[in-house]
């Protein structure tokens, strides 16, 4: 398993406190395992809410009918580059 990137960690620290995770922590994130269904088994409720504190913490928002959203949150590497790339 590949170790978390300092914005991966900040990220997966967001993804938990954001959907009150509780069973699992922010160091258990792989950067590579699916968010959505069988990897972390988060759901489109999940991703509208994570989208809004993104916007809030990062300064730019995440479109709902963004056709990349698939793969922009497909993993938690890809979440933490998409942030990385446009955050203000």
């Amino acid at each position: 398993m590949s170790e978390q990137t300092a914005i991966e960690q900040e990220i997966a620290q967001l993804i938990v406190d954001t959907l009150n995770l509780e069973d699992i922590s922010a160091a258990e994130i792989a950067p590579q395992e699916p968010l959505f269904g069988e990897g972390l088994g988060l759901d489109s409720i999940d991703a509208l809410e994570l989208a809004l504190a993104i916007s809030g913490k990062y300064g730019f928002q995440l479109k709902a009918e963004d056709e990349n959203n698939k793969a922009i949150f497909a993993t938690l590497r890809s979440l933490a580059s998409h942030i990385e790339k446009n955050r203000v």
